[in-house]
């Protein structure tokens, strides 16, 4: 099975975390059903071309969320994600990346009139609503 995860190694952000999160998101955003059987620990390591404890790492942390459960001799599977848990999980993940981006304006002296204007031109942008 391919994953749609794409690495930055000149990324800050460790190779783990950057996993676990697109892992997380593909999960919660249901693009990976309940019951999908994920590559083994092995194979998704060298899909990547990272360590086999790095993702060995990702499936412990996810799997310890509740997202992942893996049956001895068959593999790791997406768990049920009860509704509620996922909508809140979603929630966390999203305010987690607008922290991280006030952060990094406020890093660079950002103004908050310059930051708004950021968040609704990129949002405009993503959303297909391009002035």
């Amino acid at each position: 099975m391919w994953l749609p995860i794409e690495l930055n190694e000149h990324s800050a952000e460790p190779l783990y975390r950057q996993i676990e999160t697109q892992l997380r998101a593909l999960i919660i955003s249901g693009r990976l059903a309940e019951d999908t059987l994920l590559p083994s620990i092995r194979e998704l390591a060298q899909m990547l071309k990272c360590s086999v404890i790095t993702v060995r790492r990702v499936y412990q942390d996810l799997e310890n969320e509740g997202l992942l459960r893996t049956r001895q001799g068959t593999g790791t599977f997406v768990a049920a994600v009860d509704t509620d848990i996922r909508d809140r999980q979603r929630l966390e993940s999203v305010t987690a990346a607008f922290a991280a981006a006030v952060e990094a304006g406020l890093r660079v002296k950002c103004s908050e009139e310059e930051m708004t204007d950021i968040f609704q031109r990129v949002m405009k942008e993503r959303m297909g609503l391009e002035r």
